[in-house]
């Protein structure tokens, strides 16, 4: 069995034939999903996807590429934290690719969400993209390790990658490790230790091959271990295995709800 740790099923490419897109789920193995907030406003979507379906699970955060959506404190974090499914603090991090000027909002922003996780003793959900050096030193200063939590859509080098595995992150790998050229990914997907790998699609984005361009869905997680698998020699079901026991084990989840 597969399980999607990352995906965004209320968004409108997947919400609107949410009934295909679990029973493709369920055809390809893939027995639970993550469903991951983005913005406060749109967090009510996500947990009633949670609620109503006892494979998927939610998080509370705001996504480091909302300038101006509502600023989430610590004590909002927290308290949002205790609903019913919510199982981790984010999606949370740095993104210096997408905005520019003055970031410090976003550096607070990253903040809060690791006191809140540290509070609540949930795991935190990371995004970082062209800000590695950054994000790994507000993780150092505000103790993240405490809370521990995944490397989400792993794009940066081993280096980058090492360093959040000796602060007791996951590594997270996408649908990214299949395509041709994303010869840093597959290295990375190469020295991962299994125990701390996990698996995702961050649909609807970033379809694997064969899908590629296509939308994305949780049921080509499958694609994303297979490739994974002919990368480090071993069969698929290895990496089912240990990615969807490094779920369950991470995130509190029991195996058997679904």
């Amino acid at each position: 069995m597969f399980v999607d740790s990352h995906c965004h099923l209320n968004f409108p490419e997947l919400v609107a034939d949410l009934p295909a897109v679990l029973e493709a789920m369920a055809a390809n193995r893939v027995t639970h999903a993550l469903c991951i907030s983005v913005t406060l406003p749109e967090l009510p979507d996500v947990l009633q996807l949670a609620s109503g379906h006892d494979n998927l699970y939610a998080t509370v955060g705001v996504h480091p590429d909302t300038e101006g959506s509502p600023e989430p404190s610590v004590a909002e974090l927290v308290s949002l934290a205790a609903r019913p499914k919510v199982v981790a603090i984010g999606e949370t991090g740095l993104d210096y690719y997408r905005l520019t000027g003055d970031l410090s909002w976003q550096r607070q922003r990253f903040r809060n969400h690791i006191r809140a996780a540290r509070e609540t003793g949930k795991p935190l959900v990371i995004h970082t993209r062209a800000a590695a050096d950054d994000t790994l030193a507000i993780m150092r200063e505000e103790r993240a390790g405490d809370a521990g939590g995944v490397m989400h859509c792993f794009t940066e080098s081993w280096e980058v990658a090492a360093a959040a595995i000796d602060l007791g992150f996951h590594i997270s790998l996408s649908g990214i490790v299949t395509f041709k050229n994303a010869a840093v990914v597959k290295d990375v997907a190469l020295r991962v230790p299994l125990e701390r790998m996990l698996i995702e699609t961050d649909a609807p984005y970033l379809a694997p091959v064969p899908f590629r361009g296509k939308t994305n869905q949780p049921a080509y997680v499958r694609y994303v271990a297979e490739e994974i698998a002919r990368l480090r020699g071993v069969g698929v079901d290895e990496i089912a295995a240990a990615t969807s026991a490094n779920f369950f084990r991470l995130f509190s989840v029991n195996p058997r709800a679904h």
